[in-house]
């Protein structure tokens, strides 16, 4: 994939959705600066954050974006290795807490 080319075309799609849902797009624009009025992190720690959580939710054009501005905001490479070992630790730590919620709701389908 070409992450660039990728990240011209997203924006380029929320530009053409602004336009005929203009609402739409102001409100995510308000949830997503909200954490950014209270500065208690930085930039650089928000846009690992949310680099994780892209990878978590399987987001490419979040991918594309929170890479690009994570640079910007002078993250390194083995900074965004260790905020990818935590999305990786929390997707396996997410299955193996839903594991246990299927084999209740089976238990519970079962009488057991």
């Amino acid at each position: 994939m070409d992450w660039n080319e990728n990240r011209e075309q997203l924006l380029a799609n929320v530009s053409a959705l602004q336009k005929l849902s203009p609402d739409t797009v102001k409100g995510y624009l308000t949830v997503s600066g909200a954490g950014r009025k209270t500065a208690h992190m930085d930039e650089k720690m928000r846009q690992l954050i949310s680099l994780a959580v892209a990878v978590t939710t399987r987001c490419d054009g979040c991918i594309s974006i929170h890479s690009n501005e994570a640079l910007k905001a002078g993250a390194t490479r083995e900074e965004l290795a260790e905020a990818l070992s935590v999305a990786v630790a929390m997707n396996a730590g997410a299955a193996l807490v839903y594991s246990t919620r299927a084999l209740e709701a089976f238990d519970t389908a079962t009488g057991v």
